[in-house]
């Protein structure tokens, strides 16, 4: 038996929906722990595109039961479009295979207006959210004044509820922000139309997941963003609004952390960032736009170019010691096949003094000097690679340096988007 909790261990984007749709070939229960709608997965099966921003990859997969637990906030609308379209396709026949936490947070128009209002206002210190009302809800869960998917399911609760709450929504938007008010009777009618969409999937996923663990079953868990935008341990303020860490899968399921035994942090060949923040290694010069090109760094959710830069072996050392790693998925080496020399951050200097670790001073932070050592490229295409022998020899000694400034084993290499186009060194289920 085997469980494994698969994270994003640089900025995001690192590839997670291609690693968790091959994991789940190995699993029962894939469960997303945390994150809403302001991430999304990409994946490519045989020649079809599909994005996902909310449901599981492993949805993708027959048999498998795909769970959204309560440390995730949803977002209703987003949720039902993207049931219709699975099932459109044909991608969902039975609506057994997909759960939502009862206590899981229920994402109000008010908190994507407030989103985005405040990020108008914010000038030059915006943090780049996605506007999708993400961290206004979060806010509401902390501040102990939000809707969970059990108040929607109840029309005394919700009504009493929503009525309560858009007093102080209302005079935010009006006498802060600049807005017009939320309608009442709008929101309300609004969702409880999605409660009724929404009610079959609804249960005590904790418990069902207990249950689970109990008779043997394997569990993938599945994080969203990354170990950088951790809201504790990433690079506050710009990071998200929830726990991106390993940890966060216990406290966003209800499951023990004893009964996690594997935990795989994906990261690129190279880096990415969307948003703002500090990043040592970012190009702004054409070697980072061909990074951007080449790997076709836009964001799934909101079609941002993402900022690219060199491999950050600090940030990955943080993430192998904060998650405890015990493996590294490296996915995007196919995209560094056309440089003939790669270059790989191995630390940081601030005033001359070598750090050893990431500051958590933004002020330093944003001033650090990466340190960086040159490696030969292998100018040959690798996306036909079946086996890491396979690889050109430069290649191969570029993924071993990686694994080498990690200070953790590398388990997985992906050479192109395909589910074929992956190098499986070992498998965190077996």
């Amino acid at each position: 038996m085997a469980n494994v909790v698969v994270v994003g261990a640089q900025w995001g984007d690192e590839g997670k929906g291609k690693v968790v749709d091959i994991y789940t070939e190995h699993a029962d229960d894939i469960v997303r722990y945390q994150g809403g709608n302001n991430a999304g997965h990409t994946l490519v099966v045989g020649s079809e595109k599909i994005v996902l921003h909310l449901i599981p990859s492993g949805i993708l997969h027959e048999g498998k039961r795909c769970i959204i637990g309560n440390g995730v906030v949803l977002d209703p609308e987003v949720f039902i479009r993207e049931i219709t379209k699975l099932k459109e396709s044909g991608r969902i026949k039975d609506d057994s295979c997909l759960m939502l936490s009862e206590s899981l947070h229920v994402i109000m128009p008010y908190h994507k207006r407030i989103d985005i209002a405040r990020e108008a206002k914010s000038g030059d210190k915006k943090i780049g959210t996605t506007g999708r009302g993400i961290g206004p809800c979060y806010e509401d869960k902390i501040g102990r004044r939000g809707i969970r998917l059990m108040d929607l399911l109840n029309e005394e609760v919700f009504a009493r509820k929503l009525k309560e709450f858009l007093v102080e929504k209302n005079f935010l938007l009006e006498n802060l922000l600049g807005e017009g008010p939320c309608s009442y009777e709008a929101i309300l009618a609004e969702y409880r139309g999605y409660a009724e969409v929404l009610a079959k999937y609804v249960t005590d996923t904790a418990l069902v997941l207990g249950k689970d663990l109990k008779a043997g079953k394997k569990v993938l868990f599945e994080g969203a963003q990354g170990t950088l935008l951790d809201v504790d341990h990433g690079t506050y303020p710009y990071v998200t609004s929830s726990s991106t860490c390993a940890g966060g899968a216990c406290t966003g399921s209800g499951v023990s952390p004893r009964d996690i035994h594997e935990i795989i942090g994906i990261s690129k060949a190279y880096v990415t960032r969307v948003g703002s923040g500090p990043f040592p290694t970012e190009l702004l010069d054409a070697t980072g736009e061909q990074l951007r090109q080449t790997g076709g760094e836009f964001g799934a959710t909101t079609g941002r170019p993402r900022r690219c830069g060199w491999f950050d072996a600090m940030v990955i050392r943080y993430s192998v010691r904060v998650n405890g790693l015990t493996g590294i998925a490296l996915t995007k080496l196919d995209v560094l096949s056309d440089f003939d020399t790669i270059k790989v951050c191995t630390g940081y200097t601030f005033k001359g003094k070598a750090l050893e670790t990431l500051p958590a001073a933004l002020e330093v932070f944003e001033n650090c000097q990466p340190v960086y050592e040159e490696l030969p490229g292998w100018r040959t295409d690798i996306t036909g690679a079946k086996s890491f022998e396979e690889l050109p020899e430069t290649a191969r000694s570029y993924v071993r340096r990686l694994e080498e400034l990690a200070g953790c084993p590398i388990a997985m290499v992906s050479v192109g988007p395909r589910r074929d186009q992956t190098i499986i060194l070992r498998n965190p289920f077996a």
